[in-house]
């Protein structure tokens, strides 16, 4: 099970990297906050502070087409936001 899916970049997680040392990841569905954050630590070479996580329900949507009306659904996931001790960083832009 991969813990760590994605991280989340966006101008709302960026401010607050700078700001409060919080970034956020989409993560597996079933982590918990300890593999979360050992998952972080060890990828990153951090200390971490906290874990917050949120669960996204999948959303219901439909659209008409011409051929009839077609049903589907966003999938759901989960977040975890991650705030790191004093002095840490993680440079996302680093490896591209």
């Amino acid at each position: 099970m991969e813990i760590l899916v994605r991280p989340i970049i966006s101008e709302k997680l960026t401010e607050q990297a700078e700001t409060l040392n919080t970034y956020g990841f989409i993560v597996h569905p079933r982590a918990n906050k300890i593999q979360i954050k050992d998952a972080v630590e060890k990828m990153y070479d951090v200390s971490v502070r906290s874990v917050r996580t949120v669960h996204h329900p999948g959303k219901h949507g439909y659209q008409r087409t011409p051929f009839g009306i077609s049903i589907g659904t966003k999938g759901k996931k989960k977040k975890a936001y991650v705030t790191l001790e004093d002095g840490e960083a993680i440079d996302f832009y680093s490896n591209i």
